[in-house]
């Protein structure tokens, strides 16, 4: 069976993270199967023509994807907030929003 194409693997794997979740550039490579290809998901997301939620990827620190000033940042931060995720000063707290998938969904869902 032929392997999906890079972007293609983030997708579905963002298309998993559930609502009131989020998780980073590098984290969402990771569990694409692309370990160190946290830039190549924010290239993804910038080109994907696809309805997904973007909006819960962050950045490794808890920053939102997008500068303040920014209408994309402000949108984020609504979306976030709307699933419950407190944004302060841009930033959402990693160690009580971030994504850990079970086992079942990293060898069944994730493995495909």
């Amino acid at each position: 069976m032929p392997k999906k194409p890079a972007c293609e693997q983030m997708l579905q794997v963002l298309k998993l993270v559930p609502v009131g979740r989020v998780v980073s550039y590098g984290q969402l490579a990771d569990l694409a199967g692309l370990p160190g290809r946290a830039r190549l998901a924010g290239r993804c997301l910038l080109q994907c023509e696809e309805t997904v939620p973007w909006h819960r990827v962050v950045r490794s620190d808890g920053r939102l994807a997008f500068s303040a000033g920014f209408a994309q940042f402000t949108e984020q931060r609504i979306l976030l907030t709307d699933e419950g995720i407190s944004v302060i000063n841009g930033r959402v707290k990693m160690r009580e929003v971030v994504w850990k998938p079970d086992l079942y969904t990293l060898l069944v869902e994730l493995s495909g």
